[in-house]
Order: C-alpha cells, then sequence, then structure tokens
C-alpha cells in the first residue's frame, strides 16, 4: 500500500507543475498555419534573432522553404548565414562548451519548443522582458523568472521598466468609450524601434513559427482527416445498403 501511494504521488508531480505553471498570467495567441506570411517573417525574425545562440536541429532548412513557399535559392541566399546547404538540419556554430560559458547553460534546441511550452507561453515569454540590474544580463521575464537569456529583441519591444502586465482582458469603458484594463508595458526603461502593437506582430509571428517547427505535418495531418472521414461516410452507405441487401429475407 504505501509503495502505491509512493507511486501514485510520484505521477501526479507533473501534473501540479503544470497546474502551477497555468497560474502564471499569459496573455492569448491561437497560432495559424495557414498564415504564410506571418509564417515567413516568424522564420526570419527566428533565423536573424535566434539562430546565434539556439538551435533547429529536427528541421531541415528544405523542409521549412518547402512549407512556407519560399524557393531554395532565396532562401539560401537571405536565410542561411552559416554556410550550410538547403538540405541540412538548422543547426548554428556555436558549441555547448561556449555556450555554456557565456550563459551559464546551453540554450536548448527549439524544434519542439511549440509542442513543450504551448503557444501563450512563447509568446507572453517574448513580450515578458523587463529592466531588472540584479540580474547579470540586466533583464529579467515574468514568464520565466531569473531568466539566463538577454532580450534580443530589445531593439525591436524596447526594454519594460518594470514586470509588464500579463494576462489582462481589456474592456471599454461604456461612458468614455476609452479601453482600459490593457496589459502590457506601462512605463519604458529603453524605446525600441516599434510600437506595441507592431511588436505583438513580431511575437505572434515568431511563436507561429515556433509552433509549426514543432509539428509541421499538421496540416497534412488534418487534409488526410477530412478525406478519411468522406471515404467512412461513403464507405458507411455501402456498408448499409449491403446490410440491409443480406439481411431482408431475414425475419
Amino acid at each position: 500500500m504505501k509503495k502505491l501511494m509512493v507511486l501514485l504521488t510520484l505521477l501526479l508531480v507533473p501534473v501540479f507543475a503544470v497546474a502551477a505553471e497555468d497560474a502564471i498570467p499569459l496573455d492569448h495567441m491561437t497560432p495559424d498555419l495557414h498564415d504564410k506570411a506571418s509564417l515567413q517573417r516568424g522564420d526570419k525574425y527566428f533565423t536573424n534573432y535566434c539562430m546565434g545562440c539556439h538551435s533547429a536541429k529536427y528541421m531541415r532548412y528544405q523542409r521549412v522553404a518547402k512549407d512556407l513557399g519560399i524557393p531554395n535559392e532565396l532562401y539560401e541566399k537571405n536565410l542561411i548565414f552559416t554556410g550550410a546547404k538547403i538540405g541540412e538540419l538548422m543547426d548554428n556554430a556555436m558549441s555547448p562548451s561556449q555556450a555554456t560559458g557565456w550563459f551559464g547553460k546551453a540554450p536548448p534546441d527549439l524544434t519542439l519548443e511549440g509542442r513543450l511550452r504551448g503557444a501563450d507561453w512563447i509568446y507572453s515569454y517574448l513580450k515578458g522582458f523587463y529592466k531588472d540590474d540584479s540580474r547579470p544580463r540586466g533583464v529579467n521575464n515574468v514568464v520565466f523568472p531569473k531568466v539566463a537569456m538577454p532580450h534580443v529583441l530589445v531593439n525591436l519591444q524596447g526594454l519594460c521598466a518594470e514586470p509588464p502586465r500579463l494576462g489582462a482582458k481589456p474592456h471599454v469603458d461604456p461612458m468614455s468609450g476609452d479601453v482600459r484594463g490593457e496589459g502590457g508595458c506601462s512605463k519604458w526603461a529603453q524605446k525600441g524601434s516599434m510600437t506595441p502593437q507592431q511588436y505583438d506582430q513580431v511575437a505572434y509571428d515568431i511563436t507561429n513559427f515556433l509552433f509549426y517547427m514543432g509539428e509541421p505535418i499538421k496540416l497534412q495531418r488534418e487534409r488526410l482527416g477530412t478525406y478519411v472521414l468522406i471515404f467512412i461516410a461513403i464507405f458507411f452507405v455501402f456498408a448499409y445498403l449491403l446490410n440491409r441487401e443480406y439481411w431482408k429475407d431475414v425475419h
């Protein structure tokens, strides 16, 4: 009995961990894998801002180019900076030992980050950086406290002077018509080149791309599922008619 209780406790630990993580207020976003323009922009931002440290070594450049409708020659010219060929995996040139020395821990591979964290978490994380002089890089993150990663998109977003408020649900004041209760950053320590709305689109595009990389066959699977359901519906008609023919003389 005691061993059974220990086993049940161990099985419930991941559930409690997920519940604790879900307790963090997050901004919501809905990935759209049909939006090729968003995925292309997300690939551009990911390649330019993320792949200096992170890899996506379970994905090939050629697969991304094909899925996103980018010609191979154009992709190689503008989105491969390591000298790799179009058919190679999306790895980077940073060695784990270098990364550990610079950041204290090697940055994780991001191929499956969309499936691991979920779209809301990634989207909120990209918007959650703020100034914190107590941290080695001078920044912290409301979604990932004590984060070791610098805010690589600071020139685009800027840097919030205090923890941004995420997960807020804005509403329209009936008397004035003004939008109240908006989240985000209320005070800036550093201004970025984009407006908050423009940066929200950047965060959306990167999240959309990471969500795609986590399951690149999702659209094909959904399309195949539609065909399977149509086949089952047609087969059911013939099966029903055949069954009725077999049993019509049975009383």
